[in-house]
């Protein structure tokens, strides 16, 4: 299982949400890149960016951040947030993203999401299933679709889908753990997909229970920035 952790980013800064409310937003460091740098040095070979402010946008905000890391590091970075058109998937990808993912794209523009998945490949697109209720949310969380979540996944798996980023949003953020009882129904009815969990990991021991469900990766944010998971425990999980 992929270690995938999370810097979200507002006005340049390193920011975490609760609940995905921009009105609860956190500053941990002006520096994205001095926090990537430290990932790596602890031997983690993910990223997951996410640019809040495109996701509220029609279009990428902070990518060049995303271009200040991919030059900084080496590592591999998912991106998103503001991938709306051919145009911002285009520059994700210049910018050095290893693998973009679409969420209010995949729901608002079914035709064009797809037509990457055709054009970029498989293992370049990441599905965005950014749940509450299992129903998917859009537009940095702010909008309710009504989609339900294994319809959704239903379709994209059709077409070919293989990565999909799982986030619940009723967890993200507020440590008190993660959606292991919807990633296992998930895995048990889509066990081809390569899931990523996202959203509530708080303790180090909930690693080893999401592996063991069968999970491909999990993505950690704030569990990292409030020291409930140390560098120190990912690098000796990593390793």
């Amino acid at each position: 299982m992929r270690i995938i952790p999370a810097i979200d980013i507002i006005e340049g800064k390193c920011v975490r949400l609760t609940k995905g409310d921009y009105n609860k937003k956190k500053v941990y460091n002006e520096n994205p890149v001095e926090v990537a740098k430290a990932f790596e040095g602890a031997g983690i070979e993910y990223l997951h960016l996410v640019d809040l402010d495109g996701a509220k946008s029609s279009k990428i905000v902070n990518w060049k951040v995303l271009e200040n890391i991919t030059l900084s590091t080496s590592l591999k970075v998912d991106f998103g947030g503001g991938i709306k058109s051919d145009e911002s998937i285009r520059l994700a990808f210049e910018c050095g993203a290893s693998q973009v993912t679409g969420g209010s794209i995949a729901v608002k523009d079914e035709k064009l999401f797809t037509s990457w998945i055709v054009k970029y490949g498989t293992e370049k697109i990441i599905l965005g299933a950014d749940v509450l209720n299992e129903k998917i949310a859009i537009n940095g969380w702010q909008d309710n679709s009504g989609i339900n979540l294994f319809e959704y996944i239903a379709n994209y798996k059709n077409k070919g889908i293989e990565y999909i980023i799982c986030t619940d949003i009723s967890k993200d953020g507020v440590l008190k753990g993660s959606s292991i009882g919807l990633y296992r129904k998930l895995i048990q009815q889509f066990p081809e997909i390569k899931l990523i969990a996202s959203g509530g990991v708080t303790d180090i021991s909930e690693l080893n229970e999401l592996e063991s469900i069968g999970m491909n990766g999990v993505i950690i944010g704030k569990a990292i920035y409030e020291n409930k998971i140390t560098l120190t425990q990912l690098e000796a999980y990593v390793s």
